[in-house]
């Protein structure tokens, strides 16, 4: 069994047991948790193993890939934003960029780019791997789209396509592609180990992801058949024939790729460390790092439900879920955070992160073990969490 290292402020151990019940259980290679309360770092704990291949051990330098976490981080920069009067959630698109109101997606708002209403899940434009490293390729794909259904209208999961039109949103106000703006808004000022196109000199940190077992509950099974049989969400997690096994074959093996890493995929390849994911989040509801990264008004924008339901008809249904403006928010079934003033994200392998406003958390685990849709590490970690808190 692996050996749990780091530490763990006193009232807050039944969050390390579950930490460690996760490895108990089998279900974990390697994990890492940090949690800040009030501004102040009470966990920061990691065990287990970094890259079976070479049988390196998870230490509290070690990155992971976070996967859709990276779309919380880039909401939490979409808020910075907008405080500084750069843009609006609710104007149109077009008023930013131009070449984004074509075939049908003039009445788009920026707001429907972050809460996954934009209708533009896929892209007809088969792209590349290089497209995506040289971005202006997508960009121009994206103009040229068609949205899937009326933008606004409803909802699906934009599972990779958010991070290029959210990133170029942001470009476009600030100047500054996603892994400029993210080191400007966020790791620099919190001096964090946290990226979105990863240095080369950090990537003999990064864990190495092992694939999920297969699932074994029928809901389960059949849900997953069913994303992989539909075309639009094939499409929108391979993004044509960049991305191959990604997802479509229950292989995220493309993820392990120093190219990817390097890449800005600002929905899916956010790099960082667990203490650095819980730092962020912290900032955002604290000021305990110095001024409080988001307003009142902004967090309370932020915990306002706006997709939920089953979501569009050529998707697999997505009951229960609940977005706001980029984060996922509590109440998600298989996702609970700590309570109705928690916003955050969880990505493909169980990882999340989250802040909780009125109890001023900042959370974050990180993984390498994928996911099969049968994931209750991290719920372990929040039950935990609200039981030490009484909530």
């Amino acid at each position: 069994m692996s050996v749990v290292e780091g530490f763990v402020e006193s009232g807050f151990g039944l969050i390390a047991d579950a930490f460690e019940k996760n490895f108990e259980l089998g279900e974990e290679m390697g994990a890492a948790l940090a949690m800040y309360r009030h501004g102040q770092l009470v966990i920061d704990i990691y065990a287990g193993t970094a890259d079976e291949d070479t049988d390196r051990a998870w230490t509290e330098d070690t990155l992971a890939v976070g996967f859709s976490m990276t779309k919380g981080l880039m909401a939490i920069c979409g808020y910075m934003a907008e405080q500084r009067g750069l843009f609006s959630f609710d104007e149109p698109v077009s008023e930013i960029w131009p070449e984004f109101a074509q075939n049908g997606k003039q009445l788009t708002t920026v707001r429907d780019l972050f809460t996954h209403r934009a209708g533009l899940i896929a892209l007809d434009e088969d792209l590349t791997l290089e497209d995506l490293a040289n971005w202006t390729p997508v960009i121009l794909a994206i103009e040229q789209q068609s949205p899937l259904w009326e933008p606004g209208t409803d909802f699906a999961y934009h599972a990779l396509t958010y991070g290029w039109l959210t990133g170029e949103v942001l470009r476009r106000v600030t100047g500054m592609r996603p892994s400029q703006l993210f080191a400007n808004y966020l790791t620099q000022p919190l001096e964090v180990d946290a990226w979105i196109g990863l240095p080369g000199s950090e990537e003999h940190r990064v864990a190495r992801i092992v694939e999920a077992p297969p699932a074994t509950a029928s809901d389960d099974v059949a849900y997953i058949v069913a994303a992989r049989s539909s075309p639009a969400v094939v499409k929108s997690i391979t993004m044509g024939s960049a991305l191959p096994k990604f997802g479509v074959s229950g292989s995220f093996a493309d993820f392990n790729l120093p190219a990817v890493h390097a890449m800005e995929v600002p929905a899916a390849n956010g790099i960082f460390t667990a203490k650095a994911l819980a730092k962020i989040y912290s900032a955002t509801v604290s000021d305990g790092h110095g001024p409080k990264l988001l307003s009142d008004s902004s967090i309370a924008d932020a915990l306002v439900l706006r997709s939920s339901g089953e979501g569009w008809s050529g998707a697999p249904p997505a009951p229960g879920i609940r977005y706001s403006t980029g984060f996922m928010i509590n109440g998600y079934p298989s996702r609970e955070m700590l309570s109705d003033s928690s916003f955050g994200h969880d990505g493909a392998s169980g990882c999340l992160g989250f802040a909780d406003a009125d109890a001023e958390i900042g959370f974050g685990y990180i993984n390498n073990q994928m996911s099969n849709g049968l994931d209750n590490r991290a719920n372990r970690l929040t039950s935990a969490l609200r039981h030490c808190l009484e909530l």
